[in-house]
């Protein structure tokens, strides 16, 4: 997908928008290990990152791991708060959200990855390595929509 002007939210979908039809409606909540919920919220701090004061750069990383997980991407906004300023930006999938802030001037960045269904949010973790270079990384998982 070509890169969007910054600041501008995009409402292209992305090419893996497949129209679901009310005769073909499906339950996304999934079901592991005989634990059946809605999806998986990762929480993740990126600790001695870079590459964090570009909007642009973070847009592409977001994007190419929302679609590693099998999302569907289906419009995101990214703001650059001054020159070489932090960034706050959001992903919507259409199976949930990837969103960001950032603080470059303390290489420190916190996402928000929520996939839901069979979407594998744990797919994202090589593309911010790659994309961000962190030092570290903390994480924690929530499941959402347990089912009782």
């Amino acid at each position: 997908m070509d890169a969007l002007p910054l600041g501008m939210v995009s409402d292209l979908p992305s090419e893996t928008l497949t129209p679901v039809h009310e005769s073909e409606a499906k339950d996304y909540f999934v079901e592991k290990n005989g634990v059946r919920y809605a999806g998986t919220h990762l929480i993740i701090d990126l600790w001695g990152a870079t590459n964090l004061d570009d909007p642009a750069h973070i847009d592409r990383v977001l994007r190419d791991a929302a679609i590693a997980t099998g999302a569907t991407i289906l419009h995101g906004h990214f703001h650059h708060f001054s020159p070489n300023g932090g960034v706050s930006g959001v992903l919507v999938l259409a199976e949930s959200h990837v969103s960001i802030h950032s603080w470059p001037e303390r290489n420190y960045a916190a996402l928000d990855i929520f996939v839901c269904g069979a979407c594998d949010p744990y797919k994202t973790i090589p593309h911010l390595k790659d994309g961000f270079s962190p030092e570290r990384i903390q994480l924690s998982e929530h499941k959402r929509g347990l089912m009782g």
